[in-house]
C-alpha cells in the first residue's frame, strides 16, 4: 500500500479507480458521492422512477402538509409518465424540482428526497 517516494521518504499510494463509493482521506477530509450516469450504467429515467417510488413511500410516513401533498401528487404523475412513456418530460421534471423545493426541510431530511433531487438535476443537466 505505502512505499517510500522520491520526495524524501514520505509514504505514498495511488488510487486507480473508485466507483459507487465515497472515500475520506485525513482527519479533516470530506467524503462525497456523486452519481454520473455513464454509458453502460442504469437508465437515468429508471433511476428516477425507483427514487420517486421510494420517496412516495417515505412521504406516507410523515405528517401531510399542503407542500408535501403537492409533492406527492407530482411524484405520482412522474411515476405514471415514466411507466407509460419510458421517460419524464422536461416540463414534468421542472415541476417536480419546484415541488421538491417547496417541500423543503421534509425532503432534505429524507434520503429518498435527496435521491430524487439528484436524479432530476442529472436529467435536467443542472
Amino acid at each position: 500500500m505505502g512505499s517510500d517516494s522520491a520526495d524524501g521518504g514520505n509514504p505514498s499510494f495511488q488510487v486507480g479507480d473508485i466507483s459507487n463509493s465515497a472515500v475520506n482521506f485525513g482527519a479533516h477530509g470530506t467524503a462525497n458521492n456523486v452519481n454520473n450516469f455513464a454509458a453502460g450504467s442504469a437508465d437515468p429515467q429508471q433511476e428516477l422512477l425507483a427514487a420517486v417510488r421510494e420517496l412516495r413511500a417515505d412521504l406516507g410516513r410523515v405528517t401531510q402538509r399542503p407542500e408535501t401533498a403537492a409533492l406527492a401528487e407530482e411524484l405520482a404523475g412522474t411515476a405514471q409518465e415514466i411507466e407509460t412513456t419510458g421517460a419524464a418530460e422536461r416540463g414534468r421534471l421542472a415541476r417536480l424540482r419546484e415541488r421538491l423545493a417547496d417541500a423543503g426541510p421534509v425532503v432534505e431530511f429524507l434520503a429518498s428526497g435527496s435521491a430524487v433531487a439528484a436524479a432530476v438535476a442529472t436529467l435536467l443537466g443542472a
